[in-house]
């Protein structure tokens, strides 16, 4: 057991919406021999989906709107990917994933650039200290200048760049990419969606390079990594490692260009698993005790068995089937009988992990998002926040006779999450839900019929803020001090609902003993 979390790497995928997250995440598999051939995500058609994308919404819609856990073996090392929602709605559940990641992917479409939600999810990345390696994409489409590209990365997010790779062309002259590490040229030649790309190799100093691309072409590129190297910034890996430098990579993951290339440096540049904090106790992944934190719980993964799953990134020590742990929360021992690992909705029962994998845990209604396993006495890792939702609804139910499929799915999909669950005093067979996007409502409405056998529609409530209340007792006394509504949190916390940053600012001016919190840590035994 020594070192076995040395070959470990687990890695998320950020980027904008349809910057080609998907696309990429099937070519890494299909590099890596998970998968024999990548169905593009586009072909509608043929009503191909992404591998990732295995609940029925994202095959309609062809998003992803829940995070997924694809493991695989590429060169001796055991790959965890964790594949996040990749509409902006979802960024909450993004966030969640992120930190279980020891290093994230960044995509950019080559001709936008850095999109709203590219800055978003960096800044959660910023936050954490995550390292981040950056793949400009759709270099096969008509593209910004790549100088241009990696200036706008370091005024808009504010982190250094150094590529690793630079582009010969682009859109239909578009051929290929340079190793600056290795200093060769890497031709391409186009070929099927779906199969590896071929490559042909030539030095930048061959005399044959003009004959390969064309004496124009070859000039130019030339020229580049002249102005490259003379003026470009040196690497440093543990900057690096700290969030404040990125390697740039650029391809085409729809035309397999610059894959093979990204996925050989990438092995390289992932960190394997490293110290985690819980409290003032830091924990190592070579630690004898074992640990774990949930950071995702999934209901209904199997619909003919109606499950219920919950995620957990190992941090230290050894996972052996049937091991007893203390769950921190309950604050008792519990048995870790059945535990999978994944590739999307395949499972595969596993009987020992290491620091750096995913474990899927059955759940039969025990676990929350943010608590902390381990194996010898209570420990306790840094909490999993929850947003402010953005969006509020309450719930109404189109069949009274489907209100106790109704309450179990909306309790176990708020516990799972996909939403924040909220009660107002008086009215509790009224829940009212929060969500940080409002496609999170369609999703809502959407599994609570198709897994729980309940239809409802949202009644929309003008509400855009939600703080937690410390300092306040309970909803009366909200009340009594005017909030705006005063409701409870799915551990009864009290919380506030405001239209707007005016009301806000008035009852916070008003009431100067209370602290508004916009993020609530989630009850982790603390």
């Amino acid at each position: 057991m020594a070192n076995e979390y040395e070959s470990r790497r687990t890695f998320a995928i950020i980027s904008h919406p349809d910057a080609g997250k998907t696309t990429l995440t099937e070519k890494l598999l299909l590099y890596g021999g998970a998968i024999h051939a990548a169905g593009s995500v586009k072909s509608r058609k043929s009503k191909r989906s992404a591998v990732s994308d295995w609940m029925e919404l994202e095959k309609e819609r062809g998003i992803s709107v829940t995070s997924s856990v694809l493991q695989f073996k590429y060169d001796d090392i055991d790959w965890n990917l964790l594949d996040t929602p990749g509409h902006n709605d979802f960024s909450e559940d993004t966030y969640r994933t992120l930190t279980a990641a020891d290093c994230a992917i960044m995509i950019l479409d080559a001709a936008k650039g850095v999109e709203p939600q590219t800055r978003k999810l960096f800044h959660v990345c910023r936050m954490r200290g995550t390292p981040i390696v950056t793949f400009v994409n759709k270099l096969d489409r008509p593209a910004r200048d790549a100088f241009d590209l990696m200036s706008q990365v370091e005024e808009v997010l504010g982190i250094h760049t150094v590529p690793f790779t630079w582009p010969i062309g682009s859109g239909d002259l578009f051929q290929g990419v340079y190793d600056l590490r290795n200093r060769v040229v890497e031709r391409f030649q186009k070929g099927e969606v779906g199969k590896r790309a071929e490559v042909t190799l030539k030095g930048i100093d061959d005399p044959e390079l003009g004959k390969l691309l064309g004496d124009e072409p070859s000039a130019t590129l030339r020229g580049e990594i002249e102005l490259l190297e003379g003026a470009g910034e040196d690497w440093d890996e543990q900057a690096f490692l700290s969030g404040q430098l990125t390697p740039v990579f650029f391809g085409s993951a729809l035309n397999n260009f610059g894959i093979e290339t990204f996925l050989r440096d990438f092995k390289a540049l992932c960190p394997p698993p490293g110290p985690r904090l819980a409290g003032d106790v830091e924990v190592r992944p070579e630690d004898d005790r074992f640990s774990a934190f949930i950071f995702k719980v999934q209901a209904n993964m199997d619909p003919s068995h109606r499950d219920r799953v919950a995620f957990a990134r190992v941090c230290s020590g050894k996972f052996e089937g049937g091991m007893r742990v203390h769950h921190a929360r309950l604050g008792k021992q519990i048995r870790l009988n059945r535990a999978e690992q994944f590739f999307a909705q395949d499972r595969e029962t596993v009987m020992e992990a290491f620091a750096g994998d995913i474990l899927g845990l059955y759940d039969p209604g025990i676990f929350r998002i943010g608590d902390t396993l381990s194996s010898d006495g209570p420990l306790v890792f840094d909490a999993v926040p929850r947003f402010s939702p953005e969006h509020f609804g309450r719930i109404q139910l189109l069949d009274p006779l489907k209100r106790k499929q109704l309450q179990k799915g909306i309790q176990e999909l708020a516990e799972e999450g996909t939403v924040q669950l909220f009660t107002q005093p008086g009215r509790e067979k009224d829940p009212i839900c929060g969500v940080v996007g409002r496609l999170q409502f369609e999703v809502l409405t959407f599994r609570i019929q198709h897994e729980y056998g309940a239809k409802i529609v949202f009644d929309a409530l003008p509400y855009t803020y939600a703080r937690w209340v410390e300092g306040a007792a309970d909803c009366e006394e909200l009340d009594r001090r005017r909030v705006p509504l005063a409701v409870t949190d799915i551990d009864g916390r009290p919380v506030a609902l405001f239209r707007d940053q005016w009301e806000l600012d008035r009852i916070a001016r008003d009431n100067e003993g209370w602290t508004f919190h916009e993020t609530a840590p989630m009850l982790a035994g603390a």
